[in-house]
């Protein structure tokens, strides 16, 4: 055997290395088709971000909104809402007053579901002692840049209809990066733009990650916490949403108890480390499906120059 036979053949991989890299293979690629089949039942949900119908703005005075049953309005940073004469439907819930005035409150860039009722032809039919969450239309409550704003939920909405799966990138390990991170000391208090003209939103950076892809390095914000980051960002492939979302993990351990305790001490204010980030579950942001979502833009400069092949592509 000569000499370069002979290193050729120690530096080619064994049969069992190679089938247990394809093992390997195969259940991640197993794993991401579950975790994209319950991404997609999330979305398919009754009163889910595909259910948006409208965003309505009410007020200071008293008066009826489109598609909703009772008078809204604002006033004291806290949003009414009452019956109205000739109602044939009405809100219910929890949180809503039978006779009225129903009063709430909620945090800037924070939201929650009002009531519910049913829609014209379906209320006053006796259906409305038993709850109904593929007929009743849900009602948020959002508060946005100092503005409250409702948004119904209806099950019934085209977007949900005519939703047979959100197109994607074949699952590529090669998108599985492990990046550097660097924590803030303290986290900094950023304003950055919305999905929706004349909005804001005000987001906690809590670090940076280094994004290596070939000879490029980019630094992007992290928002969110330490604990659970999130990472906005916009790149250069086509047939995607403006900007996307990385909801970043930790990997999965034998040892769930010990990758926790790994995970704090790797996310300690001020430290370094390293942070995995799967871009095949870059996922789009509820504006991307309808007209609707008020959505944070990403942190200004958390441009990726190369074309993100991995993940979600625009749904619409």
């Amino acid at each position: 055997m000569t000499e370069a036979l002979r290193t050729a053949t120690d530096d080619a991989p064994s049969p069992d290395a190679a089938s247990a890299d394809a093992a390997s293979a195969g259940d991640a690629a197993r794993e991401h088709a579950a975790w994209r089949a319950e991404r997609e039942s999330g979305l398919r949900e009754p009163h889910g971000w595909l259910s948006l119908t409208g965003l309505l703005w009410p007020t200071a005075e008293p008066g009826r909104l489109p598609g909703l049953p009772g008078e809204w309005w604002v006033v004291d940073r806290t949003l009414h809402t009452r019956p109205a004469p000739g109602d044939t439907t009405a809100l219910r819930g929890e949180r809503v007053a039978e006779h009225g005035p129903t009063s709430v409150t909620v945090d800037e860039g924070r939201s929650l579901v009002l009531g519910t009722f049913l829609p014209e032809g379906l209320a006053g039919s006796g259906e409305e002692a038993t709850p109904d969450p593929e007929r009743e239309i849900a009602v948020e409550v959002v508060l946005r840049t100092g503005r409250y704003g409702l948004r119904p939920r209806d099950p019934r909405a085209a977007t949900r209809a005519g939703f047979t799966g959100v197109p994607a990138f074949e699952h590529d390990p090669a998108w599985v990066l492990d990046a550097r991170v660097t924590w803030y000391e303290q986290p900094e208090r950023v304003t950055v733009g919305a999905a929706q003209p004349r909005l804001v939103h005000h987001v906690q950076v809590v670090g940076e990650v280094d994004v290596v892809h070939g000879d490029t390095v980019t630094t992007l914000a992290l928002t969110g916490t330490p604990a659970a980051p999130t990472l906005l960002f916009s790149d250069e492939a086509d047939g995607v949403a403006p900007w996307r979302v990385l909801h970043v993990t930790a990997p999965a351990a034998s040892d769930p108890a010990e990758a926790q305790a790994e995970a704090e001490d790797d996310r300690a204010p001020g430290t370094s480390g390293t942070l995995r980030l799967d871009l095949n579950r870059a996922i789009n942001l509820p504006y991307a499906f309808t007209e609707f979502g008020t959505c944070p833009a990403p942190v200004a400069g958390n441009h990726l120059p190369f074309a993100v092949t991995a993940g979600e592509k625009a749904p619409r």
